[in-house]
């Protein structure tokens, strides 16, 4: 046992310490009482008075100097600095994965603060910064703060070669000629996203159900998911829709099974996410239908039976969608004529995460939720679309959104675990990324909706790496 950890060594030192306070207390006070008699001693020349008042001020100071370091000592002792907790790497079965390092076993462990230390021979016995720099997790990592950058071995599809992506978002058959904007990965600040494998996510989804579940843009994401997992299979025919529907616009269930791996990708068309109503008895005449926040949607039960649970809303929430075309809130029975569409937006958010919490089993189904995707509009009323053939250099104020802010404000507040997919701030950038006038209506331009390949790619492979298991996505 350390000595100085010893109960009996702390109360003499204590002992100790008042001793010496005492001491230097009275010796103080004897010494300024004398200071002024002695002085003129002094002045006449008295060598043993001059003596006598510098020994009694020796004694004093070290006295008060002991007691100092005695109450600096037991400072110490009562208020331990805690030691530094670090993030440290186990390989007992060749995997990677972060730990702490006060849980690490004996075996094979590298940490700090009295733990064992590996000798040279074990391949992790190196300097701490070397290995927190050469194996950043996904834990530790914030994959949306980054840049795009330029890679040649982008696009992973060909778009023309899945006959899942549509031809409306298919901006290179509809008669795009720069292909630029296929060309770029997005490229996390502080770790790197997996290099996307087709054969090995289909394996780690075998026998699993991806749901997704939003409006046109949570569409576009499915579409994108589904291309990218058919370049890891070899008999295209084994991926089919299972009710054999095509895709449109306002159909409210797609359903892809990838049949040799037992895997479902499935997509709901619920813009609001909530449910809409009829309109009460006695309301205004501009009321054509409501909007029932405080209930989901009745297509929710089919949500329910999945692994993994992609969410998104955000895009209809415009007056443009709502209120000039006669759609108002209700809560209950009660009509909200005068509530903002951002309270509103709110309140479904709500009634969305209390829903999840009852309904969902965390403990098989993964939740997430992914942020609104900035659009480009601009002019003096947002309705000019100019799609340029590179990203943007900076975000130019649409890496924020009243949209994402209250998504991760709700999802903070929840007791069930959800992701958040924060995409608006690299979507920001992307400028050139959008369909534009390249799509099956080029009278009609778009800047909100993406190209395919593209975006929507970068958004599949982040949620890909949530999907593997931690020691693949370190």
């Amino acid at each position: 046992m350390d000595i100085w950890n010893s109960w009996w060594v702390l109360q003499i030192m204590q002992l100790l310490g008042f001793f010496s306070f005492w001491v230097s207390f009275a010796k103080f006070r004897t010494l300024f009482s004398r200071a002024f008699g002695y002085g003129h001693k002094v002045v006449k020349g008295d060598c043993s008075a001059w003596i006598f008042v510098s020994s009694n001020g020796l004694v004093t100071v070290g006295s008060f100097l002991f007691f100092l370091l005695v109450i600096s000592w037991v400072y110490l002792f009562a208020f331990p600095t805690p030691p530094t907790v670090i993030k440290s790497y186990e390989t007992s079965n060749g995997s990677v994965s972060p730990v702490q390092s006060h849980d690490i076993p004996n075996s094979s462990q590298l940490s700090v603060q009295g733990h064992d230390i590996p000798n040279s021979s074990h391949p992790f016995a190196q300097s701490y910064d070397e290995i927190l720099k050469s194996n950043v997790s996904m834990d530790t990592c914030n994959v949306f703060e980054g840049s795009w950058v330029r890679d040649d071995s982008y696009p992973l599809y060909d778009a023309s070669q899945c006959p899942f992506a549509e031809r409306g978002f298919n901006c290179l058959a509809n008669g795009r000629k720069d292909r630029g904007y296929t060309k770029w990965r997005w490229k996390p600040k502080n770790c790197e996203i997996p290099k996307f494998d087709a054969r090995r996510i289909l394996e780690q989804l075998r026998g699993k159900r991806v749901v997704f579940v939003g409006d046109s843009l949570s569409r576009t994401q499915w579409e994108s998911m589904i291309c990218l997992l058919m370049t890891g299979v070899e008999n295209k025919k084994s991926v089919y829709e299972i009710k054999g529907n095509k895709i449109t616009k306002q159909i409210r269930f797609l359903g892809v099974r990838f049949s040799t791996f037992d895997v479902r990708v499935d997509f709901y068309r619920s813009v609001f996410l909530v449910k809409p109503g009829s309109v009460p008895r006695h309301a205004p005449q501009r009321v054509k239908t409501t909007l029932r926040l405080d209930k989901i949607d009745d297509i929710s039960n089919e949500w329910i039976d999945s692994d993994f649970l992609i969410f998104n809303s955000g895009h209809w929430w415009t007056r443009t969608k709502l209120f000039d075309m006669g759609w108002y809130f209700q809560v209950g029975n009660s009509l909200k004529l005068g509530m903002s569409i951002n309270s509103a937006f709110k309140t479904a958010l709500l009634s969305w995460a209390s829903w999840v919490e009852n309904a969902i089993d965390t403990n098989r189904t993964r939740v997430f939720f992914r942020t609104f995707e900035s659009s480009h509009w601009s002019g003096q009323n947002h309705n000019s679309c100019k799609v340029t053939q590179k990203p943007w250099k900076r975000t130019n104020g649409k890496e924020r959104s009243p949209i994402s802010d209250m998504i991760s404000k709700v999802v903070k507040n929840m007791s069930t675990p959800v992701t958040v997919l924060h995409v608006t701030p690299m979507t920001a950038y992307r400028s050139d990324g959008h369909v534009g006038t390249w799509s099956d209506k080029p009278s009609v331009p778009d800047c909100s909706h993406w190209c395919l390949p593209g975006v929507p790619d970068m958004w599949n492979e982040i949620l890909l790496s949530y999907l593997l298991p931690k020691e693949e996505a370190n």
